[in-house]
């Protein structure tokens, strides 16, 4: 893509760019190009470490201090000098405990006793582990000598004064809540957090709690979207569902761009579909409709309305959930202000049933993986593959990913899967 390129510019003139072909996008190309214009927000906030997990970190941390700030024990045994290692007997002159450190100096043929996490007392510089000595009243006797310097945690080990702990970009997990707490830091800065709103459309949608007539379904596809982005922890505005009302439809969306940094529809998209919502896309934004070559979730739309970004999804529930994974939670991370989203972790292992598929395009078969009677991970379809299916999304763990050259597969193949536990 050319510097200059704007999404303005692509979405009124599609040539102006090369191999960009809206009627054959392919999964990895619908990436890049949505990749081109997605700016991270920038207001920052202070808040308290509690408050900091799942936000993005706005400055880098660095540590105020070596971590450790002393040399200290990697286990319980005695404290003693390396060159004293070949002595067969050692006098106890004290003990050292974490958190209350022995006073005194350690001399020639002396060593302390020590717990696990207790300051090196001086003139000591290993630690022979208590299932490695003979007690005799206040001697020891050692039976298997360590190495020199052996299970000894030395001050700057773990992290060096000033060096960078975390990095900005960087998305709080757990484990660094714990880290952050260990360097004494109370506060962190972090990006404020990104807003989305999203509807659903179609005259076919009712709310739950009200009875079906033919022709009608519930409206599923903001639950699961509700799911995927509390996950993410963004800031989630539901509008609802949305009837096929031209001025109901502008007035959702033009709300929704108003106060949201990014909206998402679902259904409406098919491309050659005479709706409403393109007509009001087009009118109001700079969206571009994309045929994707893959199975489930062919129709996309990308773009702008007003200074929100938009991703207008198809209306299968499966293949709502498919786009969001594949395209919606990789461009929210980046817009979050993380630096490099971890993708979704994929590998390969073995699948125990065959599978039926066109070359062509890539698909996203639903999967569960599952440990053999012999150890091993293989995976298995979850049954019928049909985008309405939602069922096939709570019984799988994971997709298996053929890309646009597999065609139909033997049982055990090797195929890619792609994992959700922990995701979905």
């Amino acid at each position: 893509m050319t510097s200059n390129t704007t999404l303005e510019n692509l979405a009124n003139n599609p040539n102006c760019m090369e191999d960009y072909d809206p009627n054959a996008m392919h999964v990895t190309k619908a990436r890049e190009f949505i990749r081109q214009f997605l700016n991270p927000v920038s207001a920052i906030e202070t808040l308290a470490l509690h408050d900091s997990l799942g936000r993005v970190l706005a400055a880098d941390i660095t540590s105020p201090a070596n971590v450790p700030n002393y040399d200290n024990s990697a286990m319980d045994g005695y404290a003693l000098k390396a060159s004293d290692l070949a002595l067969a007997r050692l006098k106890v002159i004290g003990t050292a405990f974490a958190g209350r450190a022995f006073d005194g100096k350690v001399g020639d043929g002396e060593c302390v006793r020590i717990m696990t996490g207790a300051a090196m007392p001086i003139g000591t510089d290993t630690v022979v582990m208590q299932e490695r000595v003979v007690t005799d009243d206040a001697f020891i006797n050692i039976s298997e000598p360590p190495k020199p310097q052996a299970n000894v945690r030395y001050a700057g080990e773990d992290l060096k004064l000033g060096q960078t702990v975390l990095a900005q970009g960087h998305l709080m997990r757990p484990a660094d809540l714990g880290l952050i707490a260990s360097l004494g830091i109370a506060e962190v800065s972090a990006y404020r957090k990104l807003k989305v709103a999203f509807f659903s459309t179609g005259d076919e949608l009712v709310g739950l709690g009200k009875p079906l007539n033919t022709g009608q379904v519930y409206d599923s596809n903001r639950y699961t979207l509700f799911g995927m982005l509390t996950r993410l922890g963004v800031e989630v505005i539901d509008l609802g569902a949305i009837a096929d009302d031209p001025v109901a439809l502008e007035a959702t969306l033009l709300n929704a761009a108003k106060q949201a940094d990014v909206v998402i529809t679902s259904g409406g998209v098919s491309v050659g579909e005479a709706d409403y919502m393109k007509l009001l896309l087009a009118k109001h934004g700079q969206v571009m409709f994309w045929k994707v070559s893959m199975k489930p979730g062919r129709p996309l739309a990308y773009g702008k309305v007003g200074n929100a970004h938009y991703f207008g999804l198809p209306g299968n529930p499966v293949a709502v959930m498919v786009t969001f994974y594949q395209f919606v939670r990789d461009a929210l991370l980046r817009l979050m202000g993380q630096s490099t989203p971890v993708p979704l972790p994929m590998f390969q292992v073995q699948c125990t049933q065959p599978i039926r598929k066109l070359t062509g395009r890539t698909e996203f078969q639903r999967g569960i993986l599952f440990t053999d009677t012999d150890g091993i991970w293989r995976v298995k379809p979850t049954g019928a593959q049909g985008s309405s299916l939602l069922s096939s999304m709570s019984l799988a763990n994971c997709f298996i990913v053929l890309d646009d050259s597999v065609g139909n597969l033997d049982a055990g193949a090797i195929v890619q899967v792609q994992v959700l536990d922990g995701i979905v």
